[in-house]
């Protein structure tokens, strides 16, 4: 199959395009202050249940509107973005999260930053989609490895660097800060983008499923909310079950729009391709593992062992820079031919269920130190498997739908993100709320709620207990997603393994 190439758009056929690293750089600005968003506050979680007076139920909805909203756009934005030009949902993405940034910064209730942090989720879907897409593109297969590695290492850099920003944005300023800090980004990357970032297009480009957006996000945000309302009001009470049954219809709806309508959001021929599939397994898992791995270490950090926020967000940092040097250093790109895409994917993500495993065990028995020890493990298993599941599953995609292709990539991230929130947050509640009696919404409320030291003491070491096995379930998930993940790509490379991708001769 041959992509079209539009007219506007200086690729060249082989060796990429002559301003390739320098548009990488462009496009990984932009893509950082959305992935920093992402994770900025988990550092503020005190200072909002105290400012805000949020409950954790609220926080984690703070965290989970703006990738639940990104989750349900991104397919859509990366339609939008193949037909109508990537450069211009860069720059109509960016002016749209520093907008919201604008409005979360000001916010003065739970409710109004639940809000302003879904409308920064619509502009983060559009710069989401875009930025993988832009580097498939204007790299060649080539330097295109080493590329998505380096978009990869941006990816993490933001992760991580979100608790590090927030908790020293916090040390000086209040919280809303912590979003006013985009705007000069955002006003440098509209700039930046309009200047170097061609413009590139599908001139067929499918018309948008808004049908299918609007499924995909109501299903989605419902299977969040059930999963996040059960410790509250009990796993099987009608409010969760009806949550639950109306996510598992709408998804079912969606997938049926999906194979008949003439335009998919999401082809779900794609599945047929084990290569796709199996780093579907694999990014999932991945953000799951990572992201609730991270709203439990900052509470560790801050609850349990005492750090403010700075020193809390300083202590995630061995994780981003692990990821960092690997990644600079082209050991993800070195390894890849050597060991194969199951291989690498396999032992990344069993280092990364062996580096939360190591943070929960070791970091209950010997403090920080032992969570020293999991956080540079996940790092190497990050900076494997990452850019080895990126570009399997832009690989099994037509190019011309690099926008959908990206589009599927983090709408599967944001997914994992908003999932492993919400499945390792209803663990920690639910065990926490099995080991002690005292009813609050979160453990300061608990704490100022009991009655003598002793009694603050067992609800801090229960507190502890329950973080301790909501990570070794984000890594028995992890380690079981990797192994599956490498299966059905190790079967998809036998011969007639992977069928050809839709739209394929």
């Amino acid at each position: 199959m041959t992509a079209t190439t539009p007219a506007s758009t200086a690729v060249e056929p082989s060796g990429g395009h002559p301003q390739r690293w320098l548009i990488l750089g462009v496009i990984c600005l932009a893509q950082l202050t959305v992935l920093i968003d992402n994770t900025v506050l988990n550092v503020a979680i005190p200072s909002l249940t105290g400012s805000l007076d949020a409950s954790t139920s609220d926080v984690q909805w703070m965290i989970n509107a703006y990738a639940l909203v990104q989750s349900g756009l991104l397919l859509t934005a990366g339609n939008a973005a193949d037909r109508y030009g990537r450069r211009k949902m860069l720059l109509a993405g960016l002016a749209l999260f520093g907008l919201g940034s604008l409005a979360a910064g000001l916010a003065q209730s739970s409710a109004q930053l639940i809000a302003a942090r879904a409308g920064m989720g619509v502009g983060g879907a559009l710069l989401m989609t875009t930025t993988l897409a832009v580097v498939v593109l204007v790299f060649d297969d080539t330097e295109r490895v080493r590329a998505i590695a380096l978009w990869s290492t941006v990816s993490s850099l933001g992760f991580a660097a979100g608790p590090l920003l927030g908790g020293f944005v916090l040390e000086h300023f209040w919280w809303g800060a912590i979003f006013l800090i985009n705007l000069p980004v955002v006003v440098l990357g509209l700039v930046a983008v309009a200047a170097l970032v061609p413009e590139s297009k599908h001139r067929q480009g499918d018309r948008p499923d808004l049908l299918g957006a609007l499924l995909s996000t109501i299903g989605m945000t419902s299977a969040v909310y059930a999963i996040i309302s059960g410790p509250e009001h009990g796993w099987t009470s009608a409010h969760v079950l009806a949550s639950a049954g109306l996510a598992a219809l709408v998804l079912t709806l969606f997938a049926l729009w999906e194979l008949r309508t003439e335009h998919p959001m999401l082809d779900m021929h794609f599945f047929t391709d084990q290569r796709f599939t199996g780093a579907v397994a694999g990014v999932v898992l991945v953000a799951f593992g990572m992201t609730g791995s991270l709203f439990l270490l900052t509470q560790h950090l801050q609850f349990v062992l005492g750090y403010d926020p700075l020193d809390a967000g300083l202590r995630t940092a061995p994780l981003a820079v692990t990821v960092i040097v690997l990644n600079l250093s082209g050991v993800a790109a070195r390894l890849l031919p050597r060991i194969g895409t199951p291989g690498t994917i396999g032992l990344g993500m069993s280092l990364v269920a062996a580096g939360l495993a190591a943070i929960a065990v070791l970091g209950g028995a010997h403090g920080y130190g032992g969570m020293l020890v999991g956080l540079v493990v996940m790092g190497v298993g990050v900076a494997l498997s990452m850019p080895a599941m990126a570009n399997a599953i832009m690989g099994a995609i037509p190019p011309e739908k690099a926008g959908v292709g990206a589009g599927i990539n983090g709408t599967l991230a944001e997914f994992g993100n908003g999932l492993g929130v919400a499945v390792l947050g209803a663990v920690l509640n639910s065990r926490f709320g099995a080991l002690v009696s005292v009813s609050a919404a979160s453990l300061p409320a608990a704490l100022a709620a009991a009655g003598s030291e002793a009694e603050r003491a067992r609800i801090s070491d229960a507190f502890a207990t329950s973080l301790e096995t909501s990570q070794l379930v984000g890594a028995a998930a992890v380690l079981v997603g990797g192994l599956l993940a490498a299966l059905l790509l190790r079967r998809a490379e036998r011969p007639g393994g992977a069928p050809a991708a839709p739209g394929e001769a």
